[in-house]
């Protein structure tokens, strides 16, 4: 007997392993740990994005849906949305100050603060649309590894056309949702920290 396709559990595989809290932290560790190896406080910077980036977002995502605030981990509704992106905001912009305390490289204090500036962006486009959290946060990893290492870290960009097939199948987004997550995420982070940086 034939295994049958299960693309509904394909999907969902795929939107959690290539998920904001696995994608940006996983971007943070290649740029700190290759690209600044001689730097004694990197663990500190590591400390400080992982927890913007990673802890911050999970411990509120997981409050808000043990609470009934949202429906699901990935904050499916658009309604659902507007109060963790005002966190996420708060949590950057605190982590932007203590990079900047700690004189960190104008790279990873710009990371933080365009993380907050985006995140604005997004939470006013939800207002009236819903973008893909996904595809931004995942392109705009490649744009900050792309300034950091060169093209040879457009290899990741092949897997985009793959997470948003996965946000569709799963009906989290249609095409232009996804299309413009991915469009916008990397242009927007490519250009703010090249400017930021002088890159």
């Amino acid at each position: 007997m034939p295994v049958q396709f299960d693309q509904h559990r394909l999907a969902t595989f795929v939107s959690w392993v290539i998920s904001p809290v696995v994608v940006a932290p996983a971007a943070y560790l290649a740029v700190i740990l290759l690209g600044l190896r001689a730097d004694p406080e990197r663990f500190s910077y590591l400390t400080i994005l992982f927890s913007a980036s990673t802890f911050a977002p999970m411990a509120l995502i997981y409050g808000l849906k043990k609470t009934g605030r949202v429906s699901d981990y990935n904050i499916s509704f658009r309604e659902q949305r507007f109060l963790p992106l005002l966190v996420l905001v708060v949590v950057n912009a605190i982590g932007y100050e203590f990079m900047q305390q700690m004189h960190a490289p104008r790279l990873l204090s710009g990371i933080l603060l365009f993380n907050a500036v985006n995140t604005v962006l997004i939470l006013l486009v939800t207002l009236q649309w819903k973008i893909s959290i996904h595809l931004f946060t995942y392109t705009s990893s490649v744009a900050l590894l792309f300034l950091q290492f060169g093209p040879g870290a457009l290899w990741a960009l092949p897997a985009v056309p793959l997470l948003m097939w996965s946000r569709m199948v799963l009906k989290a987004h249609n095409f232009m949702q996804t299309l413009v997550g991915a469009l916008i995420g990397f242009a927007v982070m490519y250009v703010e920290l090249r400017w930021w940086t002088g890159l």
